[in-house]
């Protein structure tokens, strides 16, 4: 099976420090719902792993985050892709849970949900977090600039672990989706016509 697995706020939607409390606050980054349509048409399946530490905090409830990925998920049907699972995580940080990313919990959950091994599968973040989690689980970290993005670029730099240091970095969803299905038609012995 082939499966990209992307966080939510930063990737797929605008980010706020304010969070995303309702259905009117999620706004899709331009190109994302195509990107993931693409995903969908080149065979992939796509889940979303986020951390909703809203919840915790009170800031929402489970309604309005049921609501919240019902649009999402929606609008991604309406582009022609298609979102297979998502796992939230809504605890707080200091909690110590592990399912709140950079814990690998909600990897986890992801591979038993669609039965799937989860080495060499793509994760897309905008934070180092999102990262830190993918390589425990042996998957490719992609780092895009949008959302908290460009700051966790510097921070990435600085890590100690090569796979880190080693992650590519893209302007926002579509331009990493192009990239890995580029390399995908590549491995495939397809031709990349970007590449000419």
């Amino acid at each position: 099976m082939k499966l990209v697995i992307l966080d939510r706020d930063g990737v797929i939607n605008a980010d706020s420090e304010n969070f995303i409390k309702s259905p009117d606050e999620w706004v899709p980054i331009p190109g994302a719902l195509d990107a993931i349509a693409r995903l969908t048409a080149a065979g992939y399946r796509v889940a979303v792993a986020t951390n909703q530490s809203g919840l915790s905090r009170g800031l929402f409830g489970l309604d309005e985050l049921e609501a919240i990925h019902h649009k999402m998920c929606t609008q991604v049907e309406d582009a022609g892709g298609l979102i297979s699972a998502i796992f939230y995580c809504p605890h707080l940080p200091d909690e110590h849970c592990t399912c709140r990313k950079p814990a690998p919990g909600m990897l986890d959950a992801i591979a038993r949900e669609l039965d799937c091994c989860l080495a060499g599968v793509a994760v897309i973040g905008d934070s180092l977090r999102d990262l830190q989690a993918a390589i425990q689980r042996d998957c490719a970290p992609i780092l895009v600039r949008t959302g908290k993005g460009t700051d966790s670029e510097r921070a990435l730099r600085e890590q100690a672990d090569p796979a880190l240091r080693a992650a590519p970095v893209y302007d926002d969803l579509a331009a990493a989706v192009d990239a890995l299905l580029g390399a995908s038609f590549a491995a495939n012995g397809a031709i990349d016509e970007r590449s000419h």
